[in-house]
């Protein structure tokens, strides 16, 4: 059944109501609300004067405009029929959109949400949540060598071309916006490990492919010339052909999540990276798909989780781990 519920007024630190008309179009230029007393009038309507606190989303006020720059050099070829070509290609991208949590995540520590206040027990009791801010600080380089073979032999009705690019991406997001604060593994994972560190994650792009060979054949079936087809209306047997398209490339990197929260930046660990021990090799005879390493439940022994550690911060007394973001 629905329960009709009656926001408080809100006021302006001045005591003043930031609605005198009733209407957004009545509010003053550069009313400051008051924060601390809205929260607590909010408080005052949920079953325990529980504290909500409110979370913003903002685009950065220094927020720039970003650009792509591309650069490319290359040699081309031609053996008779057989034309060959190989390049460098590069790409830039400066000044990119990525997301910025000056507060941390849900559930941060005071060491970690400086725009919220507790209590002497650590308990939130006003200021702000999560906060999440587009900026554009971020930034992405592609390099590349692509090479190209083609022939052309228009008497046999042949024609072939095959191209190969070993190539690196390398950014510290590889998209705005995915799974802000997903489940550990999620591919598109767009807040960093540490939120006030977003420079730490530079790694290999989600979508990096270091190796792609890709491979058309094409051949034109004369099948009007075949004997015992020449007395087959050509308007049948003219115009067929074979073609083929084959393309092999390597894997896509993933980043390995603890699946725990180490530290006091909150988020529930959704972020949150183990240490490095051991570098492990991608089991191509495996039985499983999960089973990456092909070591079944001793796949963790490759990482260690940087918890119960003195100095630590969190539920689980940690550190952020060593591990980087798509290595």
């Amino acid at each position: 059944m629905p329960v009709a519920l009656t926001l408080p007024v809100a006021y302006a630190t001045t005591g003043q109501p930031v609605f005198p008309g009733g209407t957004s179009m009545s509010v003053a230029p550069n009313t400051v609300l008051d924060l601390d007393r809205w929260a607590s009038d909010i408080a005052a309507l949920t079953p325990g004067n529980e504290v909500q606190l409110p979370s913003i989303s903002g685009i950065a006020r220094n927020f720039r405009n970003g650009y792509i720059a591309t650069f490319t050099a290359g040699l081309d070829h031609d053996f008779r029929d057989v034309k060959f070509s190989a390049a460098y290609v590069g790409t830039v991208g400066v000044h990119l959109p990525r997301v910025y949590s000056p507060n941390s995540y849900v559930g941060a520590e005071p060491a970690f949400a400086p725009f919220t206040r507790f209590d002497s027990s650590g308990q939130a009791i006003g200021g702000y949540g999560v906060e999440n801010l587009v900026t554009s600080g971020s930034h992405s380089s592609y390099h590349a060598l692509q090479t190209g073979l083609t022939k052309n032999s228009p008497r046999a009705g042949l024609g072939v071309q095959a191209s190969y690019t070993y190539s690196k991406s390398l950014d510290d997001t590889s998209a705005v916006l995915g799974s802000l604060l997903g489940t550990a593994g999620v591919i598109l994972q767009t807040q960093p490990q540490n939120p006030w560190n977003p420079g730490a994650e530079k790694g290999p792009s989600t979508f990096d492919v270091t190796h792609v060979f890709s491979a058309s054949v094409i051949q034109l079936l004369f099948l009007d010339r075949v004997k015992p087809l020449r007395a087959v209306p050509k308007a049948v047997t003219s115009g067929w052909q074979f073609l083929n398209i084959t393309t092999l490339t390597s894997g896509s990197p993933f980043t390995v999540f603890s699946g725990i929260q180490q530290t006091g930046v909150g988020g529930g660990g959704g972020t949150d990276r183990p240490d490095l021990l051991i570098r492990p090799q991608l089991s191509t005879s495996r039985r499983v798909r999960e089973d990456y390493f092909g070591r079944g439940t001793n796949n963790a022994s490759f990482f260690s989780i940087p918890i119960n550690l003195i100095g630590g911060s969190g539920p689980n007394h940690g550190r952020f781990g060593t591990l980087g973001r798509n290595s």
